[in-house]
């Protein structure tokens, strides 16, 4: 019962990413929108569908070539002629195999393509995602979107559609020749339709079921395991390893479940078809043979022998499109879910007609904002102030009362539920999110560097800057000493999620990084809550320059960074209940008091 109410719990966090959307296996439309993936490489697709149509024909020719060998030469006892056609067997065979080399050369070529373009085009939409979406969406599910659904793609596009088609193509032909030799027993053979139909219909629902939920199972598999990554230090500290592990354990038990009952189905799938064509062959002898020797002739026996090696080759592709299901199966599954991701829409976009920003004076105001990230679930209610160019305003209140939401409406990652937000004048609804934020500089409490150099993430914002530039930022902020003692300076490389850097160090290059794009508007977002007292001390007499003519909004537990602001505004629950400057508000003997005085004591 825990697995199953864990593995719930996982599906419902991941619910609005996945949608949960019924699959439909060899969905017609999701193969035509793969095909205009193909579209920028119609030359290579045009000689694979070549390569595809003439494979299609040459496999029943062969068996045409043999047949007419033994009711020919053979039956004549033409020396002569049964070594010609072996020659002609021989040259077709070999024509065959080079005709498979060149289309599964294609196959993979245009496979590749396609997931290359797929991939790009997905990445491509996930940077236009707002904050909101990756909020709500977990990072594992992310990346199987780009790796597991991905790769199901392109097995379907480089295996499963041209081999597939191959096997549909000879069983077409060699229909024609059994029609030609004998239509009576091509009448026998087609009398097998509604019973393939039947099973096909049968276990393509099975298998519709049960391959989404191994689907699923796998995406809550991957989700988990990118968390457990992400927070391996809480897990350590809390000693949670054998409780993770357990979990994961069931996690794990569930798909391998699920991916058991996906063998067992096609296991029985397979044999059911292999057993239908057996039984067929044997009835298409026993009519065969019965019609010969009533009222058959030497050439009717030639005939029913060329007829039984087209029938071999017309049911041997049942056995290879039953290979093939499963692996299509799972091909729409993830190409529903890639599709689906690209075509879900941001939950806002920029207005069609936003203009660029300008040059930023730095005013900003909010007025009767209000904002929620969950409807009818609130967290900014009628918040009005005016921020002039050049000042610092000081954002403060306890864990929840909105700070971070201001300043996520101010950076326009989400638009406010009413009210506006207003820079030098304009809505900010009316201004390009890219234009705006090439104005801004970011500066979070716990903020994110990415793998390579220290000068690699201090670039980030500028990556046509010189290391002098980068050397005279760090200098503006007074850690040129704390870069230039690392191993290798700023060609210290600084680890996987900066792991290589002390936390001090890592804010520093993140302070760096912001301050190199020259803003108009900075944010700082309890920017120093991970910085040592002496180290902060030389970022404030850094920021007490680097602040001057900026308009700046500053979120700080350590009320000692705010006492300078020109604007202090105090939250709670939401609401803006006090303003003024760290005099005043003292002087008011408000909440601002209260929390400055706590402040006070802990120091």
């Amino acid at each position: 019962m825990a697995n199953k109410a864990h593995a719930t719990t996982l599906t419902r966090l991941g619910q609005r990413d996945d949608d949960h959307v019924e699959s439909r296996p060899l969905d017609f439309r999701l193969i035509a929108r793969l095909m205009g993936y193909m579209r920028p490489y119609a030359r290579q697709r045009n000689w694979l569908v070549a390569c595809v149509v003439l494979r299609a024909i040459q496999l029943p020719a062969l068996s045409w070539v043999l047949a007419w060998v033994i009711n020919g030469p053979i039956q004549r006892s033409d020396v002569t002629g049964v070594a010609w056609g072996a020659a002609a067997f021989a040259a077709v065979a070999l024509f065959t195999q080079v005709t498979m080399h060149f289309r599964q050369r294609y196959a993979l070529e245009l496979g590749e393509a396609v997931v290359f373009d797929l991939r790009n085009a997905i990445f491509a939409h996930l940077q236009r995602m707002p904050m909101s979406y990756f909020h709500k969406t977990k990072v594992g599910r992310i990346i199987s979107r780009m790796i597991s659904d991905i790769e199901d793609v392109r097995i379907g596009v480089q295996e499963v559609l041209f081999v597939s088609l191959v096997a549909i193509g000879q069983m077409a032909v060699a229909a024609a020749f059994m029609l030609w030799l004998d239509p009576f027993l091509l009448l026998l053979v087609l009398g097998m339709a509604p019973i393939l139909w039947g099973i096909n219909r049968y276990f393509h629902r099975k298998l519709s079921v049960v391959l989404r939920q191994m689907r699923e199972s796998f995406s809550r598999v991957t989700a988990t395991m990118a968390e457990s990554v992400i927070g391996i230090r809480v897990t350590q500290g809390f000693v949670r390893q054998r409780e993770n592990a357990r979990l994961f354990a069931d996690l794990v038990t569930d798909h391998s479940r699920y991916n058991t009952a996906v063998l067992r189905t096609h296991g029985l799938f397979l044999p059911l078809i292999e057993l239908n064509t057996q039984v067929f062959i044997a009835l298409l002898l026993v009519v065969g043979g019965w019609r010969v020797l009533t009222h058959g002739t030497a050439t009717d026996v030639g005939e029913l022998v060329g007829f039984f090696f087209m029938a071999n080759v017309f049911f041997a592709p049942l056995t290879i499109l039953g290979n093939q299901y499963n692996q299509s199966m799972t091909a729409m599954a993830g190409a529903e879910r890639l599709f689906a991701l690209l075509d879900r829409q941001p939950d806002w976009q920029d207005a069609p007609d936003a203009m660029p920003v300008g040059r930023l004076s730095g005013r900003v105001e909010f007025e009767n904002v209000g904002f929620e990230y969950e409807p009818g679930r609130p967290v900014l209610h009628d918040i009005s102030f005016v921020a002039q160019p050049g000042q610092t305003i000081a954002l403060v209140g306890h864990t929840g009362s909105g700070k971070s939401s201001l300043i996520n409406l101010l950076a326009k990652f989400y638009l406010p539920t009413s009210g506006r937000v207003l820079i030098d004048g304009r809505d900010l609804n009316q201004l390009q999110g890219e234009s705006l934020h090439r104005q801004f500089g970011l500066v979070l409490q716990q903020n994110f560097l990415f793998m390579g150099t220290v000068a690699d993430n201090i670039r980030f914002a500028k990556p046509a800057a010189t290391d002098d530039e980068l050397l005279a930022v760090c200098q503006k902020l007074d850690c040129l000493d704390l870069i230039q003692s690392l191993p290798q300076g700023l060609n210290t490389i600084v680890g996987e999620r900066g792991g290589q850097l002390s936390l001090g160090e890592r804010q520093m290059v993140c302070f760096a990084r912001a301050l190199l794009a020259d803003p108009r508007l900075l944010i700082l977002d309890e920017a120093t809550s991970s910085i040592d007292p002496q180290t902060e001390v030389r970022l404030q007499r850094a920021l007490g320059i680097l602040l001057t003519g900026r308009t700046s909004f500053v979120v700080a537990h350590r009320l000692s960074t705010i006492r300078h602001a020109d604007q202090v505004l105090v939250l709670n629950h939401g609401q803006l209940i006090e303003r003024g400057t760290h005099q005043e508000l003292i002087r008011a003997n408000g909440t601002y008091a209260r929390l400055y005085e706590r402040f006070a004591r802990a120091g």
